[in-house]
């Protein structure tokens, strides 16, 4: 009898932290206890009715520093807490007057108890702990204003390194979002155009009155002539700044963030995604450009760890950057459309950690919710994609205005209406402030063929 109500007590302890010690115990304690459980209860109760109401709420409080940390010290404290309750509920259950082998078992039972159920909660309070980092990471502030309805995010890519860091970007895409739907633009631009245009009245367009025309500068080399005269720049990153001016000035439209990738980062956090599914047309070597080829991502539909998306997304040996642009939106577009809620959350500590070392970004933390939102909604939508690299565009002569029309005309498609030309003018008008030359307004763009070949 005494063996079944030292059990008896540990598994009130279980299902109602505090009973135990009502029933048999320090009853001020049980109170306290149960009161808090109570309210535990109540408050998730909440939770599920406010989720079921608004599912995105959910983005809202894994997105919020606030939450994380009160979150983390509730488990904590929940932890150890619930941890003491079930020692005092083996005290009370008096295991001196028990049989040595119903002793042991009281002894074990209440230590599996104990150990699970803490161990899960500062488990939890660790993940909650790391998302916290990686939000802090983040600078202060709001999700700012869209332009012409849409959020411009500059995506920058580049290889990690002492002297490759925030230098000489090896991929720049544009990730045009719709403010209401999502619906996403991602616009490729080759690192080696030349003869372009910064953004009238910019700190690179006083410098570059005429475009940036200089023997050997190339659109990826924007950034090393900043760094190079940062007493130009009120900014702590010049080269970004700069590289920003130049992507409105060849596109006509105003960037509201810039995100910088680190690739080796991007390589974790594949890992930590558990991979990603790619329809590989082409054989892409791996290595290669003074190194030895050390083996090949064979054509078919393929599940890539991240050192084969990585290199699938970088390899430039026996193809050109136009090609490799192609193939960095597939990895882009695969990874938005293929992760699972369920892998994120088991995998969640590496996610947090990998996104920490992967990405240098000025997108304000209170932005972060509004973003993901968009997201979620993006991954039901094909995303359209252009790339101003040849036959379109002349990479060393770009038209401009060509190049304007090829956006437009992708957003307008993108959000299933048809702008009148005047409007399409009138928008590329506010960040240019110029006509560049002749408009082949007949020009349609073709936004799938590249992703196509590639993927």
């Amino acid at each position: 009898m005494r063996f079944r109500r030292a059990l008896t007590l540990m598994g009130f302890t279980l299902v109602v932290p505090g009973s135990a010690q009502l029933i048999a115990g320090n009853r001020d304690v049980g109170r306290v206890a149960v009161r808090i459980w109570l309210l535990t209860l109540g408050v998730l109760a909440y939770l599920g009715i406010r989720l079921a109401i608004d599912p995105y709420y959910a983005v809202d409080l894994s997105l919020s520093p606030t939450f994380m940390l009160v979150l983390r010290l509730y488990l904590i404290a929940g932890a150890i807490g619930w941890a003491g309750l079930f020692v005092d509920a083996w005290r009370i259950g008096q295991p001196l007057s028990l049989r040595l082998q119903h002793r042991r078992a009281i002894v074990g039972v209440n230590g599996i108890l104990c150990f699970s159920i803490a161990g899960t909660m500062l488990f939890g309070a660790h993940l909650a702990g790391a998302q916290r980092h990686l939000l802090l990471q983040f600078v202060d502030g709001e999700l700012g204003a869209s332009h012409d309805g849409r959020y411009n995010v500059l995506l920058l890519g580049g290889d990690s390194g002492a002297d490759r860091w925030g230098l000489r970007p090896d991929s720049m895409t544009v990730a045009s979002i719709d403010a209401k739907t999502g619906k996403t633009v991602m616009i490729g631009l080759p690192r080696n155009m030349q003869n372009f245009k910064f953004r009238e009245g910019s700190v690179m367009d006083k410098q570059f009155p005429q475009g940036f025309d200089c023997d050997g500068c190339y659109l990826n080399g924007v950034s090393t002539w900043a760094g190079d005269h940062t007493d130009l720049f009120d900014s702590d990153h010049p080269g970004i700044e700069a590289t920003v001016m130049a992507i409105e000035g060849i596109t006509g439209l105003k960037m509201n963030y810039w995100a910088m990738v680190n690739m080796k980062g991007f390589r974790r956090l594949v890992d930590a995604f558990g991979g990603v599914t790619l329809n590989v047309r082409d054989r892409i070597p791996v290595g290669g450009l003074g190194d030895d080829v050390t083996g090949y991502i064979e054509p078919g539909k393929r599940k890539l760890n991240g050192r084969e998306a990585l290199w699938f997304a970088r390899s430039r040996e026996g193809s050109d950057d136009y090609s490799r642009m192609a193939r960095q939106k597939c990895v882009m577009t695969a990874l938005l459309t293929q992760i699972s809620p369920r892998k994120a959350l088991t995998n969640f500590n590496e996610i947090a950690q990998a996104s920490t070392d992967m990405i240098s970004t000025d997108i304000p933390g209170g932005a972060l919710a509004d973003f993901a939102k968009l997201a979620l909604l993006a991954r039901d939508q094909k995303v359209a994609t252009v790339s101003l690299v040849p036959p379109q565009i002349d990479t060393a002569h770009p038209d401009l205005d060509k190049i304007r029309t090829m956006v437009e005309t992708a957003i307008d498609r993108a959000e299933s209406r048809e702008q009148p030309k005047s409007t399409r003018k009138k928008r590329s008008a506010k960040v240019t402030g110029a006509s560049l030359g002749s408009r082949n307004d007949g020009y349609v763009a073709n936004e799938t063929d590249d992703v196509a070949a590639a993927c």
